[in-house]
Parts: structure tokens; sequence; C-alpha cells
């Protein structure tokens, strides 16, 4: 019984853990082009919205303000934006919240048997990234990687292995492999 109740313990603190770190990492994602989110202010149903897709220029329009420039902010850096716009001409305590619905895609070229672009999902890997695009041809390399980061100002292209972390909007080329 003591046992049970320890074990119980360690894995409540795990996932505890574990939890806080995706949301930590949530916190600190950029936003971009593609991404769709959803806007929530309390009390406030003309106000919030289920499904809010950015722009090409990473925008959304919002009632009362207008333009909203989303590009390169995080989730917490739209909320006090929506905060500072509605606060006193709009509303007198405005509490708004904003979460990602929906990340970008990533995109894998190459050696791979279904190219193209993917949804993003957290945690995701080369390895997994290749067994959403059908897996490897029978040329491929799994030694000749590249991965395009799209949040890099410079985009230059950076060796990956299997177990490299993909990101949302990153490009991935899998290249033949020589015989």
């Amino acid at each position: 019984m003591v046992v049970r109740l320890f074990i119980s313990l360690i894995l409540g603190a795990l996932l505890l853990c574990s939890g806080a770190a995706l949301a930590n990492g949530n916190a600190q994602y950029r936003l971009a082009s593609g991404d769709t989110i959803r806007i929530n202010v309390f009390g406030e149903p003309d106000l919030s919205f289920e499904e809010m897709r950015l722009s090409d220029a990473g925008t959304f329009s919002y009632p009362f303000i207008g333009e909203v420039r989303a590009l390169g902010k995080t989730a917490a850096e739209i909320e006090q934006t929506l905060i500072a716009e509605l606060k006193g001409e709009y509303l007198i305590n405005p509490r708004v919240s904003v979460a990602v619905l929906q990340y970008r895609e990533f995109f894998i070229s190459g050696e791979v048997k279904s190219p193209g672009g993917y949804p993003y999902q957290p945690g995701l890997t080369l390895r997994r990234a290749i067994a959403l695009a059908g897996g490897l041809t029978e040329r491929a390399s799994t030694n000749r990687i590249t991965i395009v980061r799209d949040q890099d100002s410079g985009k230059a292209a950076e060796r990956a292995s299997l177990d490299s972390v993909v990101r949302p909007g990153d490009t991935v080329t899998i290249d033949q492999g020589f015989f």
C-alpha cells in the first residue's frame, strides 16, 4: 500500500513537471503566418474568437483595434497588447487569454515517399516527421539531412539527425545516399 502511494506520488510529480515544461515551451513559442489562435475575453463574447488564422504578414484584425501585429510575439505578449488596447476606452478591466490552436506547417522534401507540408505537432522529431511523410525512399540517406529553421534570420541549412527537433515552419531536406 505504501509502495503504491509512493509510486503514485512520483508519477504525479513527473506528469506535473512534463506539463510545466510543455507549457513553458508553448509560452516561448513565437507566432508567425499560418498559426491559428483562440482569443477569449472573459464576459465579452463579441470580442472572443474561437479560431483566428494569422495572415501572410503575421497579423489579424480585431474589433475596435484594427490590425494587430502578432509576428514574432508570444501568446502572452498578444494578451498584453489586447489588454492595453481594450482597457479604459472599451473595457474597465479586460481579462484576455490567447492560445495557439494550430501551429503552422513544417515542410519535408527530398527522399521521402510523400514530400510536402504537414501540420506541426509539439514534440516532433525528424524521425516522426519522416513517418508522417510516408517514410524514406530506398535511396534516402540518414546521414545527409538538413533543416532550414523558419525563425533563423540567415536561413542557413543546418545538418540534422533523426533525433533532431522539428519546429513549425521548418524545411527539412533529405538527400540521396551514395552507394
